[in-house]
């Protein structure tokens, strides 16, 4: 296949470096075979109507005043969701078959790959939707993870996106039981957090032996392991039985973060959660709680980065108020005020999410001998992460699509 150029401002390659200026990447096959800064002879035959002035030949894309940076991984949505604040409809939409939540899954999906979001990780929906979904349809520039219908105690929180182990097995057998060729296991190991009394944090809903019985049953099915915990003992537990992920953590406490972080474990904050619940009713006592939850998350993350914590990137999208899609600009804009730099903040989008979800040889990183999945978005890296909310090219192995 012939070689294809792109040449834009700036680049960031998803690995936290700082941006890099006035770069020329060469694609072949789908890959990148080189990404150098161009040279003064270079930019001074670089054109306004998109060719390198011959240099290049006339397969080149021309980004002067543009970014380039890794496709995007939002590690955290529920596909059934709708991101709506209206709770009629969002209990109406625990409703839908599959049949009715087919076409909304692929909407969802066709809306994140337009912001450049090329890879998904699903938190699980009440009737395993997306699983179902997914199984039966190729997105074939889209890899979606799923967890299908995830894991909650009997009379505990998680109903619309799990179900508690029946007929008198333990968490471990059901999983055992019910293999349904999910990605991953999503267990849920606390309750929601409280707008009416700040800090309020809920007692786990599995204990140590009951996390560390499933755990390794869900190894043996060579799964992944994502946990929605918040306060202090349910994120213990979760990390002591060997999880991968922490969904949320809110109020987890420092001791915690440093567990994670000898361990290797990511945490997905999905900060914008409380973002949306503080725009609601502005003014509200439950506005206010969530304000200072969010407030208090981003400390959190602020202190996560100093420890050497992982953080991926996710925000929870198709929860209230939160929209699939342009959400990932705001979680992003989130990191980047609790203390990341620009290209800290893409690094959890990118390379934390890549290999959180074993997507490392596909996705995360920009680099000679590396697939060329790559976006374009206006402005140089100042500009982020606002710039993510339209953005101007998504190539995927090389191919604008």
């Amino acid at each position: 296949m012939p070689k294809s150029y792109y040449f834009a401002g700036w680049l960031i390659d998803g690995t936290g470096s700082p941006a890099k200026q006035d770069i020329l990447i060469c694609v072949e096959d789908g890959l990148i075979s080189s990404l150098e800064k161009a040279n003064p002879s270079q930019l001074k035959h670089l054109c306004p109507d998109g060719g390198l002035g011959g240099f290049c030949g006339p397969a080149t894309e021309t980004y002067p005043a543009c970014t380039i940076l890794p496709g995007l991984i939002d590690c955290h949505v529920h596909l059934t969701m709708s991101g709506q604040i209206d709770q009629r409809l969002r209990f109406k939409q625990l409703l839908n078959d599959f049949a009715q939540n087919s076409p909304l899954i692929c909407e969802r999906i066709e809306k994140n790959l337009a912001l450049g979001i090329m890879a998904l990780r699903d938190g699980g929906d009440i009737g395993g939707h997306t699983l179902m979904y997914v199984r039966q349809k190729v997105h074939w520039c889209v890899g979606v993870h799923c967890a299908g219908k995830g894991w909650r105690a009997s009379g505990r929180y998680g109903k619309i996106i799990g179900r508690a182990p029946a007929g008198g097995l333990t968490l471990a057998e059901s999983i055992k039981a019910n293999s349904d060729g999910a990605d991953h296991l999503k267990v849920l190991n606390s309750g929601l957090n409280s707008l009416n009394e700040f800090g309020r944090e809920t007692r786990p809903q599995f204990c140590p032996e009951e996390l560390d019985a499933a755990f390794r049953n869900a190894r043996n099915l060579g799964r992944k392991i994502m946990v929605h915990a918040n306060g202090m003992l349910p994120v213990q537990f979760a990390i002591e039985a060997g999880c991968d992920s922490i969904e949320h953590g809110f109020f987890m406490g420092e001791d915690n973060m440093k567990r994670m972080a000898d361990r290797q474990i990511h945490w997905v904050p999905t900060a914008f959660t409380m973002k949306a619940l503080s725009a609601h009713n502005p003014g509200s006592a439950q506005a206010q709680t969530a304000s200072r939850i969010l407030e208090n998350q981003l400390e959190q993350i602020s202190r996560a980065e100093q420890l050497g914590v992982t953080i991926a990137a996710g925000n929870d999208a198709g929860g209230f108020g939160v929209r699939h899609g342009v959400a990932l600009a705001e979680e992003l804009k989130l990191i980047m005020e609790a203390g990341f730099s620009a290209e800290g903040a893409i690094c959890c989008a990118t390379m934390q999410g890549a290999r959180l979800l074993g997507l490392d040889h596909e996705l995360g990183r920009l680099g000679i001998g590396r697939p060329a999945n790559f976006i374009v978005v206006d402005g140089p890296p100042s500009s982020l992460p606002a710039s993510l909310r339209e953005v101007k090219q998504v190539c995927v192995r090389g191919k604008k699509i």
